[in-house]
């Protein structure tokens, strides 16, 4: 360990004594070192804050431990670990200082190089997430930042077709032109994900740096064995880091996938009302969580009525939710966030099970059964055996399936795939019916009709509204009620809430309908004693 001692009692703290280490640390000899000051050794670097600290120590009579940028003879930098001891006279007064210095420097260069390979990304060289987020939260309060995400599209297929060779290509080459757009900061924080951060001064900074970004990568990529022009989503926001950067990499990110759901992938900036919403279906998913172990769902039936003898032969189950705060919710209410979260499942296999038991106990012993429909979500129908498990509710419950039927969007008849045929080919042999519902707002198609096993059709109540005033509404109408009547399909009209309308209906020979003239949706044991 080098040693050196200086005199505090001269102006400039002059040296009076060095070892032999100290003269091999620094390469100055003993004549060499002996009166000169003792800042000679930081030479023109004097801007640490350290120094500071040994000011300090020299000014009070204090001991001082501090690490220090240091040079040597030859100029070559060192790191010096420096421990100041003040040495007293006989009355307690410190006349000099002894230091103890050891160079470091392998220490810290191994240090930084740890620090460095935390950080950054093997296949691309940038920073990776860790090290991203790091320099991130150590930028200045006062600075204003542009943070981006950006992703490219169809990556996993990019991977799939041209191999991960190509794959890992593309992602250096991307980070190649990330970082000449001039941004502080640069990182791969995904598997295809990046982000960027600028020092912006205006909007008219970030709209330029925006212009810049998307003109670089719009370019195609010139890559070993393909020539590809890639998409990216982009998202942004703008802002201070201040306390957590995590706040604006999230906020980044919410963008991102506001831009991945435009068709073109167009940027698509932050906006503060997304976080409101996500933090509303955070709290309504543990809402709809706790509200199916209590068992908070129930089901209202609206009744459809045969206009030739005005008797009850079907009803549909409506779901509602008796919230123990908020009272009754309407389905619009919640069902969203169910079927984002994928709680669809849960809550449907709730539902038909209640509403195959209702019906198994409803029309027991009854003369002429009544029918009860259900709603299904093509989520349910994706994700679940439904074949298998319609079946155990047949069984649970010893419901007549032919008293069931499953009321299907359009959307799902869209997808016209075979495993889609087959899933309702089996429901039909079980006897459960199908219908399709709101028939005319989505993707309508007559071929519908032709390929799928459908049993009923119901007239949305857009067409139904306004009927008698409207010769196309008429028009349309009346060719669905014919197409339905020379197929054997049952048509029922829906949202019917005038006698005009409910008249119109029946002259055109549309024979089922539903709608508040007759009855809203009612409680089960409300619908019970209407429908006798």
């Amino acid at each position: 360990m080098g040693i050196l001692v200086a005199d505090i009692r001269s102006a400039d703290s002059r040296i009076v004594y060095v070892n032999n280490t100290f003269e091999a640390i620094t390469g100055y000899s003993r004549k060499e070192a002996i009166g000169k000051n003792c800042r000679y050794l930081q030479g023109s670097d004097r801007l640490q804050p350290e120094i500071d600290v040994i000011r300090a120590a020299l000014e009070t009579g204090e001991a001082a431990q501090v690490r220090l940028r240091n040079y040597r003879k030859d100029g070559s930098l060192f790191w010096n670990d420096l421990h100041l001891v003040p040495i007293v006279d006989a009355a307690g007064a410190p006349t000099h200082y002894a230091g103890f210095i050891r160079d470091v420097s392998e220490g810290v260069a191994t240090a930084s190089r740890l620090e460095q390979m935390t950080h950054t990304d093997q296949l691309t060289g940038c920073l990776n997430r860790d090290g991203f987020v790091a320099k991130l939260s150590s930028w200045p309060a006062s600075s204003r930042v542009l943070l981006v995400k950006l992703d490219i599209a169809r990556f996993h297929e990019i991977n799939g077709g041209y191999g991960y060779d190509l794959g890992d290509a593309l992602l250096r080459a991307t980070t190649q032109r990330l970082e000449t757009l001039g941004a502080e900061l640069v990182g791969r924080v995904g598997n295809d994900q990046f982000a960027l951060a600028f020092a912006i001064g205006s909007d008219a900074d970030v709209a330029e740096t925006l212009e810049r970004l998307t003109r670089s990568l719009g370019s195609r990529f010139a890559l070993p064995g393909a020539d590809l022009r890639v998409r990216f989503g982009i998202g942004f926001v703008t802002g201070s880091p201040g306390a957590d950067p995590m706040t604006l990499a999230r906020q980044a990110g919410a963008a991102l996938a506001d831009s991945k759901a435009t068709p073109l992938r167009r940027p698509c900036e932050f906006v503060a009302e997304r976080e409101v919403q996500a933090h509303n279906r955070l709290k309504m998913t543990s809402e709809l969580q706790r509200a199916l172990s209590a068992d908070e769902f129930v089901y209202h039936y609206q009744p459809q009525v045969n206009l030739a003898n005005g008797r009850i032969v079907g009803a549909e189950a409506l779901i509602r939710w008796e919230h123990p705060l908020f009272g009754l919710q309407q389905p619009g209410r919640f069902m969203g966030v169910a079927e984002e979260t994928g709680l669809i499942l849960d809550i449907g296999a709730m539902g038909l099970r209640e509403v195959a038991r209702f019906a198994s106990g409803f029309n027991r012993n009854r003369a002429e059964a009544v029918c009860f429909s259900f709603n299904v979500s093509s989520i349910e129908l994706t994700h679940r055996d439904m074949v298998a498990f319609a079946r155990r509710v047949i069984d649970e419950t010893g419901v007549d399936p032919t008293c069931l039927t499953l009321e299907l969007t359009e959307s799902l008849l869209a997808e016209d795939s075979s495993e889609m045929l087959s899933i309702f080919q089996g429901l039909r042999e079980l006897g459960i019916g199908l219908s399709i519902d709101d028939f005319g707002t989505g993707y309508s198609s007559l071929r519908y009709l032709e390929r799928f096993p459908l049993t009923e059709i119901k007239i949305d109540r857009s067409f139904v509204s306004g009927l008698p005033h409207s010769a196309a509404k008429r028009v349309i109408v009346e060719a669905v009620i014919r197409l339905g009547s020379e197929l054997g399909v049952r048509v029922v009209g829906e949202g019917v809430e005038q006698q005009t309308e409910r008249d119109m209906l029946a002259e055109m020979g549309c024979s089922l309908v539903q709608g508040y003239l007759f009855s809203p949706p009612l409680p089960a044991d409300a619908f019970s004693a209407i429908a006798v």
